[in-house]
């Protein structure tokens, strides 16, 4: 068995259910088991039946294997826990290589599992942070404030000392479920010798790279156990945001962190989703989708640096009052602000938490993004398909016509719909869209870049979160204005290019008389030589292989000549056959005794 603070030891961890999971060897042959099967039935309903020409009972059965497929994975990831689950929930934002059946079907699936016994819990923080916790912190809540598969989180208060150095002294401890390192470790590896196995099958490489991801995922999921990572993430995040009133992060307790105890400020408030408690706070719901719309597409264009898990848990609506008495450690109300500031609508801020899944966007990612969005907000689906090309979604070997089409259709029919408006159109109308836009983007040879896929979760998890909060909101509307932003902003830098490539040229242009003087002083002198001997000898040796190439050519007419009429004219079939001797001759020997140098 392991002891929790000697990470070398062979581990058996805690699993989802509780109890202590299956030892390590058997977790990792239970999930290359399934992949296993998963593997001999997609061989069998996808290419052994095509073969005997039984393709429409594989098509007929297709929606149901999927479905159950992922019910099966759905039961596996939260009886094992670990990264299972975090597994789950990256493929069911793989909208590119999975279908529907799967990916709806995983979307469910949660990241909370039953608490790990809070005397464990005290060991490993005690072994991390060198001391006891009743002398690490004045008070620690034993009840987890939340228990997920990587681990759990508990209310506490700081020593009179710490609070005077931080500046707070209610905060919320996070802490690793004890030999998670072990079960990632072994999950990782299970899932790399997986993703060998589909390189190796042509089908499924022809469409995706398969350890790629896996090593995507795998480096996601190493930063994510590292609390280290995640405060200096948190810290960034603050930074980016500092003076900004409509954006908040919690800050962190170094003193009292790390590797894998990570100790924030406590900023619980309202929820992002509880409309019921917004409203009560006198705070607009279709506010927050506004500004939270907002917050998201700044991260993405502005900061490069974007928080891919804004889901309900990991948001809160902070109001810098409420009925007029001011919250503990909340900035005072900005007039003016972005949110706004009056006496029927309290100040607030949005809270984020949980930074352990940060998307960087490269600059080559953001340019092509910004202008993704433009074309999205113009209804332009051509320059959708030229933006993805760019960003590197699209193989240059893709077909774009038809995805240019559908997307074209997609904006005619849908593009100017709110949410409410939405929920009218005929379900099966939807549904004919949805297929026929699935079969569209899966017949296409379409690669995520690294990176992107948390964008698109990100985004995926916004578009969701805001329609919640107002049925009415209209992502179109939320990405026009901020669309015709970053155009002026393209205009600037393209003014700005034109205009630095306008004195770049005027230069040239001031200095060109003088060198082309210098130049034909240079003729008249007889100081300008030039060596053709190289570029002689190069064509040359062009020639030379032009007529070897002729004489090959000519003792294969021959020869095939020859072969055709010798039985109807033995004597000319013969000579033919013979003459081709000496355009063969020609062709392997001619180059062997040219002299000089080449």
């Amino acid at each position: 068995m392991v002891d929790d603070r000697s990470p070398g030891a062979p581990a058996k961890p805690t699993g989802a259910a509780g109890d202590q999971a299956p030892p390590l060897r058997a977790r990792y042959r239970r999930i290359l088991a399934f992949a296993a099967r998963v593997l001999v039935q997609t061989w069998w309903f996808e290419l052994a039946l095509p073969r005997l020409g039984l393709t429409g009972v594989a098509e007929k059965s297709r929606e149901r294997r999927m479905r159950t497929l992922a019910q099966r994975f759905h039961v596996l990831a939260v009886e094992l826990g670990g990264l299972m689950i975090k597994v789950g929930q990256f493929m069911s934002s793989r909208l590119d290589v999975l279908p529907p059946e799967i990916t709806a079907e995983l979307a469910g699936l949660q990241d909370e599992v039953p608490a790990v016994p809070v005397d464990r819990i005290r060991a490993l923080a005690e072994a991390e942070l060198g001391v006891p916790l009743e002398r690490a912190f004045a008070s620690f809540d034993e009840t987890p404030l939340a228990a997920a598969s990587l681990g759990q989180a508990h209310r506490a208060r700081l020593s009179d000392e710490d609070a005077a150095v931080t500046g707070f002294a209610d905060v919320v401890v996070k802490v690793q479920r004890p030999g998670i390192d072990q079960v990632v470790a072994t999950d990782l590896a299970a899932l790399r010798r997986v993703g060998g196995w589909l390189r190796r099958i042509r089908f499924v490489a022809d469409r995706v790279d398969a350890p790629a991801l896996v090593e995507e995922f795998a480096q996601t999921s190493l930063e994510e156990i590292d609390y280290l990572h995640e405060a200096a993430a948190a810290e960034r995040f603050a930074e980016n945001f500092a003076g900004d009133p409509r954006v908040d992060a919690p800050a962190v307790a170094w003193e009292r962190t790390t590797r894998r105890v990570l100790t924030l400020a406590d900023v619980t408030a309202i929820k992002i989703n509880d409309v019921d408690a917004l409203r009560a706070a006198g705070i607009d719901p279709a506010d927050v989708a506004r500004v939270f719309a907002e917050v998201m597409f700044d991260q993405l264009f502005t900061h490069g640096f974007v928080h891919a898990d804004p889901h309900p848990g990991n948001i809160f609506v902070t109001p810098h009052r409420a009925g007029g008495v001011g919250m503990p450690g909340a900035a005072p109300p900005v007039p003016g602000s972005a949110t706004g500031a009056d006496a029927a609508h309290p100040a607030w801020r949005l809270t984020f938490i949980d930074f352990g899944m940060m998307a960087e966007v490269p600059e080559g990612i953001r340019h092509g993004l910004r202008t993704l969005f433009i074309a999205a907000a113009s209804r332009d689906g051509k320059g959708m398909v030229a933006a993805a090309q760019e960003i590197g979604v699209l193989m240059p070997s893709a077909e774009n016509r038809e995805l240019e089409r559908a997307l074209s259709a997609l904006f005619a029919r849908f593009g100017g719909m709110g949410f409410a408006e939405l929920r009218d159109v005929d379900p099966r109308e939807f549904q004919g869209f949805a297929e026929e836009f699935g079969d569209t983007m899966r017949s296409l040879p379409v690669q995520l870049p690294e990176g992107l896929l948390l964008l698109i979760r990100a985004v995926s998890l916004t578009s969701g979160m805001c329609s919640g909060l107002d049925p009415q909101f209209n992502i179109w509307e939320s990405i026009e204005p901020y669309a015709t932003r970053l155009l002026t902003d393209e205009s600037g830098n393209v003014v700005r290019d034109l205009s630095q490539q306008a004195v770049s040229n005027a230069g040239i242009l001031w200095r060109l008389p003088k060198r082309i003087d210098d130049i034909i002083t240079r003729v008249d002198e007889g100081s300008v030589t030039f060596d053709t001997s190289r570029i002689e000898r190069r064509l040359d040796r062009i020639d030379g292989l032009v007529r070897r190439g002729v004489s090959a050519l000519l003792f294969a007419a021959l020869l095939i000549g020859g072969a055709v009429v010798l039985t109807a004219n033995p004597v000319l079939g013969t000579v033919l056959m013979s003459v081709s001797a000496l355009p063969l001759l020609h062709a392997l020997f001619a180059g062997l005794f040219r002299r000089g140098p080449r």
